[in-house]
Formats: structure tokens, sequence, C-alpha cells
């Protein structure tokens, strides 16, 4: 009996190692081909747009931000600029567009390096001069104004998240209508969009903000469908120029690599055609205007998921899009200023990152930048501009005394760095 027993443990330990060691095996072989896979891709710096992106949505929900009482009313001009041509998208949170200028077709051999950069830091008017890519003033004026006065006939699902509907009015263009979960979605996405215009980004479709009066005209075809959605009365709402076929956007090489990134490298700047060069641009500007806003939804998000998703930076990159001929549209900017700054603490190295990452600037950009530190009067100007041009701003609020500090310490923050890339590189 004690043979019977011994040998019935033997072959018990037997098995017992012979899944220890299977097991092993197999584990070692997914560790290596890991390993194997992430040198040859290298190190990433991008958005989840999968795994990622419940996360990202739930940590919108937090307290709304106070409203600011508007005092007097100071006149201050929208400064985007560049004509626009026909593009579009059809799963995001726009309307169709007739203006959006892109990049010029002549662009396939690459540059020879003086015409890529000036200055050290700065990318060269031959290349501003090929790229004019945005929606201007004028398109910007014209769309929020038949916005305003056009009825809306119906809604529908289509521009993201489902409290999100894409709205068409009576002439037959369509509009994403943004209802917040809370004031802080409705006010990031609206204050993004105007401090885009003060520094001169022409990258951010035109917006307009509505009330949500179901008893008038301008929402009595869609009130049944407005009562299943939930939505409340008297909540203002923003409503986004939607654009047609439009595509998504993968990160750009340099800025996937763990070294210099989008700095003035000329030998890596001699490899690029010039569409990759005008592409580069667009990001700079991209790369600047997130860190300012602290919009977390976007690129900080990439490198969070990165402790998870090695890959992320080969899929198309959240909340950006691009027309067929290459003009980025940045969207979805919901997360910027407001909540951005209410959860900056957790997000803040990731930021700085994406800073730290780019040491080549639009001049222009660079200028409002620069303008805006001297003056110290962010606060002022984004107020005015916001005022200005929509007539539901003090209803919806503003930035409180602690955010517009925040803003203003963040364009300091770029001032100084654009000094420290202009040391470093304009010998």
């Amino acid at each position: 009996m004690r043979a019977i027993w011994a040998n019935l443990l033997a072959l018990l330990f037997l098995c017992t190692c012979a899944c220890v060691l299977y097991f092993w095996s197999r584990l070692e072989k997914r560790l290596e081909r890991h390993k194997r896979d992430f040198q040859e891709q290298g190190p990433y710096l991008g958005p989840s747009s999968d795994l990622s992106a419940k996360t990202f949505r739930a940590l919108l929900a937090v307290p709304a931000a106070e409203k600011l009482y508007f005092a007097s009313r100071i006149h201050i001009h929208n400064v985007t600029g560049a004509e626009t041509v026909s593009t579009g998208n059809g799963n995001n949170v726009l309307v169709k567009v007739n203006h959006l200028k892109s990049i010029d077709p002549e662009v396939r051999r690459g540059p020879d390096i003086t015409e890529a950069v000036e200055d050290g830091i700065f990318w060269s008017q031959n290349l501003e001069d090929r790229l004019s890519v945005g929606f201007s003033e004028k398109h910007a004026r014209s769309w929020r104004r038949r916005a305003r006065g056009s009825r809306v006939v119906s809604l529908e699902a289509g521009c993201g998240r489902t409290s999100n509907q894409l709205a068409t009015f009576s002439d037959g263009t369509k509009a994403c209508v943004r209802y917040g979960i809370n004031a802080d979605q409705v006010q990031g996405e609206t204050l993004s969009y105007y401090l885009g215009c003060l520094l001169g980004i022409t990258n951010i479709p035109p917006l307009v903000l509505a009330q949500l009066n179901v008893d008038g005209e301008r929402w009595a075809s869609v009130r049944s469908r407005i009562a299943s959605l939930q939505w409340s009365r008297g909540e203002v709402v923003s409503l986004t120029e939607w654009i047609a076929n439009l595509t998504g956007v993968v990160t750009p090489a340099p800025l996937r690599q763990d070294s210099e990134r989008l700095h003035p490298l000329l030998e890596d700047l001699r490899r690029k055609t010039k569409a990759e060069l005008l592409a580069l641009m667009q990001w700079s500007d991209l790369l600047i205007f997130d860190y300012l806003t602290a919009n977390f939804d976007r690129l900080a998000s990439n490198l969070f998921s990165l402790q998870w998703d090695p890959r992320v930076m080969e899929r198309d990159t959240s909340n950006l899009l691009q027309t067929p001929r290459g003009a980025l549209v940045f969207i979805d900017n919901e997360a910027g200023l407001v909540h951005g700054y209410r959860v900056l603490d957790m997000w803040e190295r990731h930021h700085s990152a994406i800073l730290r990452s780019v040491c080549l600037f639009r001049r222009r950009t660079a200028q409002r930048v620069i303008d805006l530190h001297l003056d110290r009067d962010a606060r002022t100007r984004l107020l005015e501009l916001y005022r200005d041009n929509e007539p539901l701003a003090a209803h919806l609020g503003f930035l409180s005394d602690e955010h517009a500090r925040i803003l203003q310490d963040r364009i300091e923050r770029v001032y100084k760095h654009i000094l420290h890339c202009k040391g470093k590189y304009s010998q």
C-alpha cells in the first residue's frame, strides 16, 4: 500500500513540475516577443484610442466651473486667418465646412534645409506660404451667424458620445451639438476655441452656444427627440461646425522617438518631404495648444497609455482628424482649460513631456505667446474675445481667478521654453 501511495505522489509531483515548466516557457516566450516588438518599434508617445477612452471620458464628471459676472463690454477682433476649402468627417463633433484651405499639392520633394527652418527654431516663411490652413475669421463669423439663425430639423447619433447629437439645420448644413455631463465640458470646448483664435491657430472649427428653449421655434421640430435624450430645458449647449470626409491621423515618426523629437535637427529634416514638413508645422501648433489648455484627452493620454499599450502611437490620435489634402482639424477640446486645470496634478508630468518634445515653432504662434507673456493680460484678452463674439458668454461663465492664473503661468512656461530652444539651436 505504501508503494502505491509513493508512486501516486511521485506521479503528482512530476505532473506539477511539467505544468510549471510549460507555464514558465510560455511566459518566457511572450516576454521575449514583447521585448523584440518594443525594440523594433521604439518607445512611443500617444493617446490610446480604445482602452483608455472610457477612463478619460469618465474623468470629465467633476463639479461645474463657477460663473463670472460680466461687466462692461470691450471690443476685440478674432485673430484667426486663412481662407478655407470643403472638407469632412462623419463621426465627430463638428459641421460641414466649405472653406478649409489645405496643403499645396506641389510638396512631394524634400526641401533644402534653409527652406525649412529660419533663425534656428522657426518654420520658414517658404513653408508658411505653402500652408494656408484653417477657418478664417470671415468664414467663422458667417457660420456663426447662420447657425444662430437656423432651425434644427433633426437630431441623430454621429458625434461621438451618445449625449452629443448631429444636428441638421433647415438649410441642410450640419453641426455637432455638445450636451455636457456638466458645464466644464461645454465651457472647456468654448474657451479652448477662443484661446486658439487668440493664438492665431486656425485648425479649430467655429463654434456657437445655444440655449435649449424647447418652446421656441428653433427647437420645435426636435422636441420629442430632446425629451428622449433627457436634455434639461434651458441648458446651454455648444454647436460646432461639422466637417465631412475627414480621416484619422497617426502621430508622425519624430514624435514617436525617444530622442529630440520635433527639434530642428538638420539631418532629420532633410529626410522629410515638404508634405511631411507641413504636417509637422501643424503638429507644433497642436503641442503648444494642448499644453496651454492642459487637454489630457489627446496627447497626454498617449503617455499615460504607454504603461499598458506600447503600440498606442500606431493607431489614430484621439480627437484629431485631417482633410484629404492634409490639413489637421483639432476637435473635441472639452477637456481643455476648465477640467484640464482641475485635474492638472494627475497629468502635469505628461503635459511637461509634450512641451519638451517640441523646439520648432510657427513664428506667428510663438509671437502671440511672447506677447501674452510680456503683457500678462491673457485673462483680459481671452475674456474680451469670448464676450465680443458670444452672446451667451455671461450665461455660461468664464475661467475662475485660479484658472486664469494657471493659464498665465503656462504661457510663461511656454515663453521660457521658446527661449531655451532659441539658445540651444540658434547659434
